[in-house]
């Protein structure tokens, strides 16, 4: 049978007016939109109106920098999906979750929750949170050790997935003359007894359409990757070359197929920005015109914290200090910093420059030009072993992803390297993936019993 042909998978990555820092200034832009549902409900109807893989939130249990430098207040994100689950059809929806600050039951069960509500569209961001400041609304003093936060999180998977497995698909029986709702012996207990996690079980929701929720990863350092080699069926990551891109994305297959599993049931989602116009001059323009709105001083205060150092350290028209801290000193999020740090040296960035620079995403590459350039752009890293679709986020929303959908999505179309109309109804569907056996049942459970004989 000849294999199918190869297509992008993409996900919209919405944060309120867009994800440059100074979107909120523009004329257009609602400084307000962060907490309005209508906003949110738009967006998701525009991604699905361009086929769309997924729509994305980030989330932390802190806010997100400085309240003076950009809209910092967030709805919390498995909520807000619920409400777009009622204004959509077909589009995934995946909310950002710690591992560090909940507990499995709570998680398992909130996610099972919005994969029922949406029909099967869900999907579960996994991070385990950065900074000390999270912490410290959880009654700690300092951010967990990195590799401890990692270890939780691999055990933290475990026990979820238990916990979706501990009732079988055909539990739900509903015989009304024999008086018998559900078969009791095919809900159990999990009796998950480990280093960080004591749960008896069953999970008080029934297995969701999907079974799990999908699975995505987003950190690029090794036990993040270690994480997502077990665990991911996407990943989120962040390279500023094609030769960076494509060494993650070869250790990343390599690392999950030494996992014993298949590489094709990971998919890796580079993050983008992109910038469209008419003409690549207009472009570059509306990316000055976001830049010179950036205050520095909010945003050098965010770039200390990132690095390990004062701001006093950073004066903005010189090039970064020299003795930075090496990155296994930093216990925070340790493939950003590399990143960061790698940027700025490779084009011998000063400070203010690399603010500029980071403004429009965070050390996500950037993409400005007509719609041919920016598929250009897309379809250079997709065909050259580098990604398997992208995370695209707009500098500026809606307006930004309008662009995208209604310009650069016809001509991935009419290159044959996107769909023209959704083939499935679930989220693991969009992405090609299999509904994953129970571990308790069937054939599933035979194998698991023999494993352990």
């Amino acid at each position: 049978m000849a294999r199918t042909q190869r297509t992008l998978h993409l996900n919209a990555f919405l944060m309120s007016t867009g994800h440059h820092e100074a979107s909120w200034r523009l004329p257009e832009s609602n400084p307000r939109a962060t907490t309005d549902i209508s906003h949110y409900r738009n967006l998701a109807r525009i991604a699905e109106r361009g086929t769309f893989d997924s729509i994305f939130f980030a989330d932390s249990p802190v806010i997100f920098g400085h309240v003076g430098r950009r809209p910092a207040g967030k709805l919390e994100p498995t909520v807000l999906l619920t409400a777009i689950a009622a204004a959509t059809e077909k589009i995934g929806l995946i909310a950002t979750a710690s591992t560090t600050y909940n507990d499995p039951f709570n998680l398992a069960r909130r996610f099972a929750s919005v994969d029922f509500v949406s029909g099967g569209r869900a999907g579960w961001n996994v991070v385990t949170t950065a900074g000390p400041d999270a912490a410290r609304n959880f009654g700690v003093d300092d951010q967990p050790a990195h590799a401890s936060r990692y270890e939780r999180a691999a055990e933290f998977l475990d026990v979820t997935g238990k916990l979706w497995d501990s009732w079988d698909d055909d539990a739900v029986v509903a015989d009304k003359e024999a008086g018998v709702w559900a078969d009791p012996d095919k809900v159990r207990a999990i009796d998950h007894v480990g280093k960080h996690f004591s749960v008896r079980g069953p999970l008080n929701v029934p297995r969701s359409p999907q079974g799990y929720p999908l699975i995505v990863q987003a950190g690029s350092s090794e036990d993040g990757k270690g994480l997502a080699a077990l665990y991911a069926e996407a990943v989120f990551t962040a390279q500023q070359t094609l030769e960076d891109a494509q060494d993650f994305y070869a250790d990343l297959k390599a690392r999950t197929a030494a996992a014993g599993r298949d590489p094709e049931g990971i998919k890796i989602l580079p993050g983008i920005v992109p910038v469209v116009a008419g003409t690549e001059a207009e472009a570059k323009k509306l990316e000055r015109e976001l830049d010179d709105l950036i205050r520095p001083e909010y945003a050098r205060i965010e770039l200390a914290k990132t690095l390990g150092v004062s701001p006093e350290d950073l004066p903005l028209d010189r090039q970064l200090p020299a003795d930075l801290p090496d990155e296994d000193f930093i216990q925070g999020a340790k493939s950003r910093y590399t990143l960061i740090v790698e940027l700025a040296r490779r084009e011998r960035l000063t400070v203010r420059q690399l603010i500029g620079r980071l403004g429009g995403g965070r050390g996500h590459r950037t993409s400005s030009g007509t719609p041919e350039q920016v598929a250009d752009a897309i379809q250079l890293w997709f065909e050259n072993g580098a990604a398997d679709g992208f995370n695209i986020m707009p500098a500026v929303l809606p307006s930004g992803l309008e662009a995208f959908v209604d310009h650069v999505v016809p001509v991935l179309r009419q290159r044959g390297l996107f769909r023209t109309e959704y083939t499935a109804d679930t989220l693991r569907g969009h992405y090609g993936l299999e509904r994953p056996l129970n571990r308790y049942s069937g054939a599933a459970g035979l194998a698991a019993a023999r494993a352990q004989a």
